[in-house]
């Protein structure tokens, strides 16, 4: 027989309710843990290429306010986007080749940036 609390019987989903003001806790400060992104002006030209190399795709900051997705090949890219060549400041390169950003080419043959 379950245990009855004001007139309710207390079963599985009351018990379980606890751990959701948990859940939505840790779903509210994870996404803040997971704003921190890698910065080009406090790496060297070679780390923050090996960076874009390494992990294929690298959301980047390049300043205080600036970031941009940078990727190694066209297939980190959605169907029908083509690579664009981008240079970025690093700590020791004013620009530096870093890889690619993924673009939508537009009907003229201009980069949709």
């Amino acid at each position: 027989m379950q245990p009855k609390v004001n007139g309710m019987r207390v079963g599985r989903i009351h018990r379980g309710w606890y751990g959701m003001p948990l859940a939505l806790l840790l779903g509210l400060v994870a996404p803040g843990v997971a704003l921190a992104r890698p910065d080009s002006t406090a790496m060297s030209c070679r780390d923050a290429a090996a960076l874009v190399a390494r992990q294929g795709a690298v959301v980047m900051a390049t300043g205080p306010n600036t970031y941009d997705r940078y990727v190694s090949q066209i297939r980190y890219c959605a169907g029908g986007e083509d690579l664009k060549p981008e240079w970025v400041p690093t700590r020791d390169v004013r620009q530096c080749f870093i890889g690619y950003t993924c673009f939508i080419p537009s009907r003229e043959g201009h980069p949709g940036h």
